[in-house]
């Protein structure tokens, strides 16, 4: 029963994390939808997978995260800006890595969504990403 409650705390916890998320990033065109969330042995960090969109024309916003983000792109194309580095375009079949903390933004010019999957190693208890001006 104790490992029953401790699930469902998870569980819970969760749902609340991914629609913290999802949230910030409806507004600018950009969906997050968690898919695993869990501890790593490094001390403090948790390791989250998402399957990430960028709907057709929108951005999806200047933000941080609290950890290093590494994502494959699945379908489509965009335009990547991260603070300090020459903007590129990434598309299907290509990988990036955005470090702990620098300010990034994705603009999908296209007319089809970019869909990929964002792997993030971050501080455990701190919201995956944060608006950034």
């Amino acid at each position: 029963m104790k490992l029953l409650h401790k699930a469902s705390f998870a569980l819970a916890g969760l749902l609340l994390a991914g629609s913290a998320s999802l949230l910030y990033a409806q507004a600018s065109g950009l969906t997050r939808t968690m898919v695993l969330k869990a501890d790593t042995s490094l001390p403090g960090r948790e390791a989250v997978v998402a399957r990430v969109e960028v709907a057709p024309g929108a951005k999806a916003g200047r933000h941080t995260h609290p950890g290093d983000e590494i994502s494959y792109v699945i379908e489509g194309e965009a335009l990547l800006l991260v603070d300090g580095q020459p903007p590129r375009t990434v598309k299907a079949g290509e990988s990036f890595l955005i470090p702990a903390g620098v300010v990034h933004d994705a603009h999908n010019e296209g007319n089809a969504p970019i869909k990929l999957v964002g792997v993030y190693v971050v501080e455990k208890g701190r919201p995956l990403a944060s608006p950034a001006p």
